[in-house]
């Protein structure tokens, strides 16, 4: 099986592409591109058994229904709800609430934050795959999963903050030498130096090794009465188990 990972950001200079080939009882890091523009992206995504994207698949729906409203000039605040609860039902989706109830961390707000800008090039990425026949469901029912990369190394007790600025590249690498540690099934093969450089190529890995996990079953899916909303607004995929049971 193939999984792929995209740590996806608004220009191709800054997003990363990893391909994860699960097979005789490994999993190698089969390539990997930093500076990917769509069409390798919606490649990848065509030919990937399981794919995770590291970028939100929607907005939230009371945010899009306040955006609505408020072009038509009828915009009103709920009057038992404060201001600041009020705005965050606008800035973070369900599935971000979701994640920080379970992880204590807060995905970045795709409607009050600049990772909308990742958002929406990645609903132009989505529209492609659509018009090629291969729609995604953001529940992460089909081939392509929305994932948090920071939270899935926390839930597998693996360091998830810092690694990211440029100041502390050691970080990095202690990541890097802790993940070979807990999983020494993973072969990064020549692609170990772009992971202990690039935090962007290693959040892709991660991508990919989460997709994995969605695709055995081992990550937290939507409750019934939560599949409409997370329809509408993306689902991000937090594992269950821990990272030992990827193993090929």
């Amino acid at each position: 099986m193939l999984t792929v990972g995209v740590d996806l950001a608004a220009e191709p200079v800054n997003t990363a592409v990893a391909w994860l080939d699960w097979a005789s009882g490994r999993c190698s890091v089969r390539r990997l591109v930093i500076g990917a523009d769509d069409a390798l992206i919606v490649d990848a995504l065509s030919t990937a058994g399981k794919a995770g994207i590291d970028c939100p698949l929607g907005w939230p729906v009371p945010f899009v229904e306040f955006v609505m409203a408020h072009q038509a000039g009828h915009v009103n605040v709920p009057a038992d709800t404060t201001g600041r609860a009020w705005r965050r039902n606008l800035a973070l989706r369900l599935t971000d609430q979701q994640v920080y109830e379970r992880t204590g961390l807060t995905p970045l707000s795709v409607s009050a934050d600049r990772i909308g800008h990742a958002t929406m090039r990645c609903a132009a990425i989505l529209a492609r795959l659509a018009r090629e026949g291969r729609p995604v469901d953001r529940c992460g029912r089909g081939a392509v999963v929305e994932v948090y990369p920071a939270a899935s190394l926390k839930l597998w007790g693996l360091p998830h903050r810092g690694y990211k600025r440029p100041q502390h590249l050691a970080d990095l690498g202690r990541l890097v030498d802790e993940l070979q540690a807990a999983a020494p099934w993973l072969d990064l093969g020549p692609h170990e130096a772009a992971c202990r450089r690039h935090h962007d190529a290693l959040d892709a890995v991660i991508a990919a090794l989460t997709a994995r996990a969605a695709s055995q079953g081992l990550v937290a899916t939507p409750a019934k009465d939560q599949m409409d909303t997370a329809t509408a607004e993306g689902w991000i995929a937090l594992p269950t188990t821990p990272l030992e049971d990827l193993r090929p």
